[in-house]
């Protein structure tokens, strides 16, 4: 059971969250609160994953609940795609960032993945990081069948045992093959390597 903590300000988006996530199974929002009041409640609920609308400066908040907490899964989750508050979140330790108008069944998909340790990031999210640094539409070469298919994983934010578990691999075999991808293009964790799949259109395929 993944243990999810619900941070905003207003209570109709934190009740809208609790109704979302509730009709999985799998998943338990053990607590909601606004943001002024978060630090303290995830010290005291020890959830798995927080979601998040973060108060201004983003990445203060952020840094205080993995002050607090710092095994917790930060996912924030927002109305708009902002670079700068991509970019302000990741570097202040956020595992994913989502949008408030996605799916139910994605922002499931999210949770489920980073609780395994993956890294999702909303494909319009990665857009507007990608506009600054458009980069090229087709991946070099260099990279297998099955670098690919795992780097394509990445990109949708799956964890490297959903990655074993779809592919018929281990997770050693995972592991290597991202060890692989990484010096290959020249990323250093999954959230560069996620940006370099949507850059390279793999997740077009």
């Amino acid at each position: 059971m993944i243990s999810v903590l619900v941070v905003d300000d207003h209570p109709i988006v934190r009740h809208g969250l609790i109704h979302a996530l509730g009709g999985f199974e799998g998943v338990m929002v053990v607590g909601h609160v606004g943001d002024a009041d978060a630090t303290a409640l995830a010290r005291s609920l020890l959830p798995q994953v927080v979601l998040i609308d973060p108060a201004t400066p983003a990445g203060d908040t952020i840094r205080g609940l993995l002050r607090a907490h710092p095994a917790a899964r930060v996912v924030v989750l927002t109305s708009h795609p902002d670079r700068d508050l991509i970019v302000e979140a990741f570097e202040a330790g956020a595992a994913g960032f989502m949008l408030k108008d996605a799916e139910p069944a994605d922002l499931l998909r999210a949770v489920e993945a980073v609780a395994g340790g993956g890294c999702p990031l909303d494909p319009r999210a990665a857009a507007v990081m990608l506009e600054t640094h458009p980069g090229h539409r087709h991946a070099p070469g260099g990279l297998s069948g099955r670098e690919r298919e795992v780097l394509a994983m990445v990109g949708r934010g799956l964890a490297n045992k959903q990655i074993a578990r779809r592919l018929g691999i281990s997770e050693k075999t995972v592991k290597a093959h991202l060890t692989s991808i990484f010096r290959r293009i020249g990323a250093v964790d999954r959230t560069q390597a996620a940006l370099w799949a949507h850059r390279h259109g793999l997740l077009e395929r």
